[in-house]
């Protein structure tokens, strides 16, 4: 898998985190520790797609 099909990958897979994050937060009771996990997997994701981005830059 190249630079771009892995970036577009992470980029659908962070959007999944955003909806399964807005529905837990919709939610009566959201569960914190769901939503806590969600918003660190989803800051894994951003970091790795800037580093993607600025690897792309580069070539």
């Amino acid at each position: 898998m190249n630079l771009q099909q892995r970036l577009m990958t992470l980029t659908g897979r962070h959007a999944a985190l955003e909806e399964q994050l807005s529905a837990e937060m919709t939610r009566p009771r959201a569960d914190e520790t769901t939503v806590t996990r969600i918003k660190r997997e989803k800051l894994k994701l951003k970091e790795e797609m800037e580093r993607l981005r600025k690897e792309l830059e580069l070539t």
